[in-house]
């Protein structure tokens, strides 16, 4: 079976188990019909969608920071657009983050970014997302225990697991930062991983090496960025938990704010998993059986879920279309596409397109 072909497929699985979860699953988790959750929605008054617009836009907005953090010379501006254009792409596609990365590619290096910087730029926002949403369920945890809301089981074990996975993946990033002969053997070990992967690919440096070459990039850019990139997942997470709560409000969820920050966790947790586009149907589906399961009222958390789920997934299309265009007509560096001694190391025969 080609590559093509199982890419067929697990975007149609994908797609159709997206809209399985939420035509089907979706009410069905919440404990309530479709009819109940728009009755909620067609209570909201109009004009509050500026507002919850306006929040999205904020949070997008400070992401920009974590980018131009990650690559020295990116604007703010150019890195809203990269966000919106990335974040549209992967809300569209299962396994959208890695047709996202391509996208982010083809405009930076449209824009003069040289392959090994952008490279390096994509590795370290990977690890400062996967690390920030890691974290979150931790911080419900300790806002739970602060607030004496009780410690529900299922977000316990979800924190457990996250602080186990966020030690292991900060351990290997710091490794590879901190010493040279770990990121070799961290590199060998992800060389023979991935070997079968790249069979038919040409290889000028193997993974080993190309860690070796990224290292000094890698600290230069956390040395220098790590404050500002932090700032913008604190900020890009922190606007789109006032977004939750102000949802959950608008629709009569009134829940302890530990209890709301918990379920918002563990939606962005779920976030990550890649198996339908931008997580949609499981996140959701995840989130409302918590809030659920927490007290709330069933018809209510399951209209304020799918409020919450048109603003941050759904939105992001028409932004990113725009986005799109923007691009479009920004001007250009002539040989941005050629080939120079800053080509992609692992594989020089495959562009990224999006």
């Amino acid at each position: 079976m080609s590559t093509r072909t199982k890419q067929i497929i697990r975007a149609v699985v994908g797609l159709g188990l997206a809209v399985a979860l939420l035509g089907w699953g979706f009410p069905i988790f919440a404990d309530t019909t479709w009819g109940e959750i728009f009755d909620h929605v067609q209570a909201v008054p109009w004009w509050h969608a500026f507002g919850f617009l306006g929040l999205v836009l904020l949070g997008l907005g400070s992401y920009t920071f974590t980018f131009t953090g990650s690559l020295p010379g990116l604007s703010q501006w150019r890195a809203f657009i990269v966000n919106i254009c990335g974040s549209s792409v992967s809300n569209l596609l299962p396994g959208g983050g890695a047709v996202g990365l391509a996208a982010t590619y083809t405009i930076l290096r449209s824009w003069g970014f040289k392959n090994r910087d952008v490279s390096t730029s994509a590795i370290v926002t990977g690890v400062w997302n996967t690390l920030a949403r890691i974290a979150l369920p931790i911080v419900a945890i300790i806002m739970l225990w602060v607030g004496n809301d009780g410690l529900p089981g299922a977000l316990t074990s979800a924190a457990f697991a996250a602080t186990l996975s966020g030690l292991t993946i900060f351990g290997i990033f710091v490794a590879i930062l901190a010493s040279e002969k770990a990121a070799q053997t961290i590199g060998r070990g992800l060389d023979k991983l991935i070997a079968p992967l790249m069979r038919r690919r040409k290889r000028t440096m193997s993974i080993d090496a190309l860690v070796h070459d990224m290292r000094l990039r890698i600290n230069e850019v956390v040395r220098h960025g790590w404050v500002s990139m932090t700032l913008g997942m604190v900020g890009f997470f922190g606007f789109y938990f006032v977004l939750f709560w102000l949802i959950m409000h608008s629709v009569g969820v009134f829940l302890p704010m530990g209890i709301l920050f918990a379920a918002f966790a563990i939606g962005r947790l779920i976030t990550a998993v890649g198996i339908t586009p931008g997580g949609v149907g499981l996140t959701e589906s995840a989130t409302v059986v918590a809030l659920v399961g927490w007290g709330a009222d069933t018809a209510g958390a399951g209209a304020g879920v799918f409020l919450f789920s048109i603003f941050t997934h759904l939105m992001e299309v028409p932004l990113g279309a725009l986005g799109w265009l923007v691009w479009s007509t920004s001007p250009r560096v002539k040989d941005a596409t050629g080939e120079d001694e800053d080509q992609d190391p692992i594989d020089e025969t495959t562009p990224a397109t999006a």
